[in-house]
């Protein structure tokens, strides 16, 4: 059976990268591609490097026959996208990779991203998107919320190690270091190459950070009480790529235990040997996550590591993987290529 798929907002980052997945996916098939912005381009002359494949010109949301599509993936910007699903019809499976259906508390929406939600019913049927862990609701969905980037990153490091209680909940710090391509393709002047290249940055200092409303969401659920981390990002001048330095407290073969169980059975996360550590470039391009747990020279600390594609397995990767337990495929379908390296 093919399955007929629109991507919205396709003219930017993550609407590449989903076609750049599905052009290997079996029973997948492109029928609309949209971007108001930049409706009636051929697909080619805004992404030359996807010019090898047969695609239909990019449209606006409207020109649209949803009665022709099985499922929608939605890469556009938060509240945005919550008008636009709304007004889809039921009958059409939906993957948001926008913040728009993340966190269950509507006030926590409000307080993360500064308006009232529109779409509290869609909201409400929403399923979170992080699909080693949700991968049974997933099936079942007809909406799934596609996680933050960074917030994915931290929970494929943290989630295991808060549930078997391994490590002091009040005592963990999360560094990450983060590609440029996660803020986006629209204009930014603190994006220009030489804004941003020789050097890197902390931004959303002291708690800021929108990711967070998730890192709350989730770990103090599976805590059962409140959990706050300490998280800071770093922008990048790298393409591609999150890398999470996190320091816990706990004893660091337990961690590394812990890990090694909860990820024995999954493809895409990938624990190494006690001791290494990840790096962006041997997960680049790809829908892999990589996992390391090291001892600290201060006893009872430990820090793990955790290293992915932010377009990837952050986004586009993890919305396909979602999709395909959603249309009853193989989960791995279309997403087995190798990194890219060097």
């Amino acid at each position: 059976m093919t399955h007929k798929i629109a991507i919205l907002g396709a003219s930017g980052y993550t609407g590449a990268e989903l076609v750049r997945l599905i052009a290997t996916h079996p029973s997948m098939e492109i029928v609309a591609l949209a971007a108001n912005s930049k409706a009636g381009m051929a697909y080619e002359d805004v992404f030359p490097h996807l010019r090898h494949l047969a695609l239909p010109d990019l449209v606006k949301i409207e020109e649209i026959d949803f009665d022709n599509v099985d499922l929608v993936f939605c890469g556009l910007p938060h509240a945005t996208s919550q008008s636009v699903i709304k007004a889809l019809p039921k009958s059409v499976k939906v993957v948001d990779l926008s913040a728009d259906f993340r966190l269950r508390d509507p006030e926590e929406y409000v307080k993360w991203y500064g308006g009232q939600h529109d779409a509290l019913e869609c909201q409400a049927e929403a399923v979170y998107g992080l699909t080693e862990f949700y991968r049974d609701d997933i099936k079942n969905a007809r909406l799934v919320a596609g996680t933050g980037c960074n917030a994915a990153t931290g929970q494929y490091a943290l989630r295991p190690l808060i549930e078997a209680g391994v490590i002091d909940l009040d005592q963990i710090i999360l560094d990450l270091k983060c590609a440029v391509s996660g803020a986006g393709r629209s204009l930014k002047e603190n994006l220009l190459h030489a804004e941003l290249s020789e050097g890197y940055h902390p931004y959303a200092i002291g708690g800021t950070h929108r990711h967070l409303g998730e890192f709350d969401q989730e770990f103090s659920a599976i805590a059962g009480r409140p959990v706050k981390v300490q998280f800071t990002p770093h922008l990048v001048p790298a393409n591609r790529g999150i890398l999470a330095t996190v320091y816990v407290q706990g004893d660091a073969q337990a961690i590394y235990d812990t890990l090694q169980k909860t990820y024995a059975d999954e493809t895409f996360i990938q624990v190494l040997p006690f001791g290494k550590v990840p790096s962006t470039r041997h997960v680049r391009g790809s829908n892999f996550c990589h996992i390391g747990v090291s001892g600290d020279r201060i006893e009872g600390r430990a820090i793990v590591t955790a290293a992915l594609d932010n377009l990837t397995k952050g986004s586009s990767g993890q919305a396909l993987q979602n999709a395909n337990l959603m249309l009853g495929e193989e989960e791995n379908a279309g997403l087995m290529l190798a990194p890219c390296f060097p």
